[in-house]
C-alpha cells in the first residue's frame, strides 16, 4: 500500500515554509517532501519534524540560480564541480534529516551546448552523484519534465530517462514517476506506461492537467490511477506535487472521495 507524502513546496503556501510542517500535521499527515530546503537550516527543519512527528522522504539537488533561469546543473560541462558541491550539500541535508531519497535535476543546457556534450555530462555527473549516495544508502531519482513548463529541459522523455538508468547502471538510480509531466508529455497510458517501467520507479508524484491542481480539478481519473496503484503493488510515497485551486486546507477533498 502506497502513502501519501504532501510536498511543502507547492501547498500550505499561505504560511512561510517552516510554518508548514504544522499544516501538514493539522491535514493528518505523516510524510512531507519538498524541492529545496536550503534556505532553512538543518536544524531548523529537523526541530519541526521531530515536533510534528513527521518523515522527510524526498529533497531536491540544488538547482543553481533558479530565479535567473537555472534548472539544474547536471547537464552543464562547465559548472561540474557547482554541481559535485549541491551532491555534498543534498547528502548533508538527507542525512541529517533521515530523508532517503533525493531528485536530481537535469537542467536546461546552456545556448550552443552540443546534446551529446550535454548527455555525456550528465551521464558522468548523476554516475559521480550516485556513488557518493551510495555511500550513506541514498536512492537518486531522475525525472523527465515537460517542455510546456520547462521549454528546453533537458530530460523529457520517459523512454530516455529510462536509457539512462540503465546506461549508469546502478541500483540507487531510480526514475521519479510524475503523472502531471506524463500526461503533459504524452498525452495518456499513464498505468500502462507505470507497468512497463515499474521496475526502475523509486517514487511518484501527482497533479492534475493542466492547471497543476489537486486530483478531480482536471482530466486525469485519479481514482483509476490510485486503485490501479493497489493492484500493480505499488509500495512507495505518492508525493503530492500540486498547487492547491483554492485554500490548501481545502485542497484534500479528494483525498475522502477517493478512499
Amino acid at each position: 500500500m502506497f502513502q501519501f507524502a504532501v510536498n511543502l513546496s507547492t501547498v500550505f503556501t499561505e504560511v512561510p515554509f517552516l510554518e508548514r510542517f504544522n499544516k501538514a500535521k493539522e491535514a493528518d499527515f505523516s510524510f512531507v517532501e519538498c524541492q529545496f530546503p536550503y534556505k532553512s537550516t538543518i536544524g531548523s527543519i529537523k526541530k519541526e519534524l521531530d515536533q510534528h512527528q513527521l518523515s522527510l522522504v524526498l529533497i531536491n539537488l540544488p538547482p543553481g540560480d533558479w530565479e535567473n533561469g537555472d534548472r539544474g546543473l547536471a547537464v552543464d560541462p562547465t559548472r561540474m564541480n557547482e554541481f559535485r558541491q549541491g551532491v555534498e550539500d543534498g547528502i548533508k541535508y538527507a542525512t541529517a534529516l533521515g530523508c532517503s531519497k533525493i531528485h536530481c535535476m537535469a537542467g536546461v543546457p546552456p545556448q550552443g551546448l552540443e546534446r551529446q556534450v550535454a548527455k555525456k555530462t550528465y551521464l558522468e555527473n548523476i554516475q559521480y552523484a550516485a556513488s557518493r549516495f551510495e555511500e550513506h544508502q541514498l536512492t537518486l531519482l531522475i525525472e523527465p519534465i515537460n517542455s510546456y513548463d520547462m521549454p528546453g529541459y533537458f530530460l523529457s522523455n520517459f523512454e530516455e530517462a529510462v536509457n539512462v538508468i540503465q546506461e549508469v547502471d546502478l541500483p540507487n538510480v531510480k526514475l521519479q514517476y510524475d503523472f502531471y509531466h506524463l500526461q503533459r508529455i504524452q498525452g495518456g497510458n499513464l498505468m500502462s506506461t507505470f507497468k512497463k517501467y515499474k521496475n526502475h520507479i523509486g517514487h511518484v508524484q501527482i497533479a492534475d492537467v493542466p492547471g497543476r491542481h489537486e486530483p478531480g480539478t482536471g482530466e486525469i481519473d485519479y481514482k483509476y490511477v490510485f486503485k490501479s496503484l493497489d493492484q500493480l503493488q505499488y509500495q512507495g510515497f505518492v508525493g503530492l506535487e500540486y498547487t492547491p485551486k483554492g485554500k490548501s486546507e481545502e485542497s484534500f477533498m479528494w483525498m475522502r472521495r477517493n478512499a
